[in-house]
């Protein structure tokens, strides 16, 4: 989906709490499984205690786009 400044965001839940940067590494890991890449290529950029976060994911940008598409219901 788009925000309002026109940039696709991706909207993911996940059930760990919001304490103690459970979420945050629930988020990392579910990306990891689904992109099939290491926890390690994952990095928190901004938004660690914020609803909107920006990730870095290491890897190639047009498969990863792919990737991420494809999670897209």
């Amino acid at each position: 989906m788009a925000d309002g400044d026109g940039r696709m965001r991706l909207k993911i839940a996940v059930t760990a709490p919001p304490e103690d940067g459970k979420a945050n590494a629930a988020l990392i890991a579910f990306l990891s499984k689904k992109l099939k890449i290491a926890k390690s290529a994952i990095v928190l950029d901004a938004g660690a205690a914020s609803r909107l976060k920006t990730l870095l994911i290491a890897g190639d940008p047009e498969e990863l786009a792919g990737q991420l598409n494809a999670l897209i219901v």
